[in-house]
């Protein structure tokens, strides 16, 4: 799994692929639980998280594949590149996943081009999670027929939160003078019709974990109120709170070296730990703690 997969496009890919599906029973019996990053928001830290996943589950000795759906950004796809061309600069040797980026197919027919998308997606999917522990998915921050897919796969859904009204909006509607929620959102209708196909296809459900990003370190009136609302909100469309990464600048700087805050301190990387990325990875440890993943229990607090 040391090598970046090419994008995989829509046209002419199914080709490509080859016999994936001999992969796929090699493994039949114990196929690789899905970690999907959405919401249909741009900025809130999915593919930071994403590979901050990643990297903490490739630690812990997981096998882990990637699938990025956005063909456009490919955040996930040029964070793995930034990582495998400063370990190679440096001489370091880091842990990477394999990362396969789809790329939305090109056909007229809006029933032709969703049915290729889907056939390329499921083929892909299978193969990695036949030859994995675990695939995380990064999906874009906008809705489209892929991030649909990717959501239907889900095991574990993450859905980042920046802390502020304006990304609570994602979620649900509330009444602007007493906060009462008024309705679900769209993109919680989507996770809802998501959920409702896995029944129908008796596959388990999915579990929904909303995690609060970029929190501050101020006790302010907003972020207590928005707290309150969703836990409220949280009973009421099936999903739980996990706890987030703080505002950090270290975050945004280690996407160009394609480095996590689970690299800091080691040799070769030049980047000594500071309290503030011990405690940084304190919060790391306890967002993979929160989500249960199977296998790993108190192990998350290894990292």
């Amino acid at each position: 799994m040391d090598e970046l997969a090419p994008d995989i496009s829509a046209g002419g890919s199914m080709a490509a692929l080859g016999n994936a599906s001999e992969a796929v029973s090699a493994r039949r019996d114990k196929l690789g639980h899905v970690i999907v990053l959405g919401n249909e928001k741009g900025g809130t830290g999915k593919s930071t998280t994403a590979m901050h996943v990643v990297v903490a589950l490739l630690r812990l000795g997981r096998s882990v594949g990637g699938l990025d759906l956005d063909s456009r950004q490919r955040s996930l796809a040029r964070y793995v590149e930034n990582r495998r061309g400063y370990a190679e600069r440096s001489g370091t040797a880091l842990p990477s996943p394999e990362v396969v980026t789809l790329v939305r197919s090109n056909k007229d027919s809006r029933v032709e081009a969703e049915d290729e998308e889907r056939q390329i997606f499921e083929t892909t999917l299978d193969r990695l999670r036949a030859e994995n522990d675990f695939v995380v998915i990064d999906s874009p921050g906008s809705d489209s027929y892929l991030a649909r897919l990717g959501h239907a796969a889900a095991n574990t859904l993450i859905t980042p939160l920046n802390d502020s009204f304006v990304d609570f909006d994602l979620l649900a509607h509330v009444d602007p003078e007493s906060y009462d929620i008024q309705s679900p959102s769209h993109y919680a209708e989507m996770v809802w019709d998501s959920r409702k196909r896995r029944a129908l296809r008796r596959f388990a459900p999915i579990d929904w974990v909303v995690m609060r990003n970029r929190l501050t370190t101020l006790d302010t009136h907003n972020k207590r109120r928005l707290a309150d609302i969703l836990d409220q909100l949280a009973g009421r469309i099936g999903f739980r709170v996990a706890p987030g990464f703080g505002e950090r600048v270290i975050y945004r700087e280690l996407f160009p070296m394609g480095l996590t805050l689970l690299d800091l301190g080691e040799s070769g990387t030049g980047h000594k730990l500071t309290m503030s990325h011990v405690a940084a990875r304190q919060e790391m440890r306890s967002l993979v703690s929160c989500l249960n993943l199977p296998g790993i229990g108190d192990e998350a607090m290894a990292i």
